[in-house]
């Protein structure tokens, strides 16, 4: 599943709902934003336990990638995102959340043969959800939801 949209629509809160909802089915959640899961590779590459992350990544059920884009993948960093995808794909779920849209997706990937893998894993039978509206942070009167995330609308 991917969500795109604006800072403050609702991505990240629509992905953890998804995942708090597996976990009250029992099933295996894990969220992360795409730079704390290649720092956590990079340093699991270091104490040699690199293995042991990429096979508890591989079995988790559900992964949520938050702030997909937010800054562009170098060739080693994407290498490793590819190892990831790879490993889930067609075999778990995997929820990615980015303000980026898809089509500029592959510009934010250094490497173009990697792009294409990695987006070729991500985006295949994807549903694909664009979030609009002003930011859910933005308060208005007293009740906590603004009358814009209150008209904040969800595409398919």
């Amino acid at each position: 599943m991917l969500f795109f949209g604006a800072t403050g629509v609702g991505k990240t809160y629509l992905a953890c709902a998804l995942g708090h909802a597996c976990c009250r089915l029992g099933l295996r959640v894990r969220y992360v934003r795409l730079a704390g899961l290649l720092s956590e590779i990079a340093l699991a590459r270091l104490d040699g336990s690199a293995g042991t992350l990429f096979s508890h990544l591989a079995k988790t059920d559900l992964l949520i990638l938050d702030d997909f884009g937010l800054a562009p993948l170098a060739a080693a960093e994407a290498r490793e995102l590819l190892e990831v995808v790879d490993d889930r794909y067609q075999r778990r779920s995997t929820v990615v959340a980015s303000q980026l849209p898809l089509g500029e997706w592959h510009r934010a990937i250094a490497d173009p043969t990697l792009a294409d893998a990695i987006l070729d894993r991500l985006v295949h039978n994807a549903h694909k959800f664009t979030i609009s509206g002003e930011s859910m942070r933005k308060r208005k009167g007293g009740d906590g939801v603004t009358e814009t995330a209150k008209q904040a609308t969800l595409e398919h």
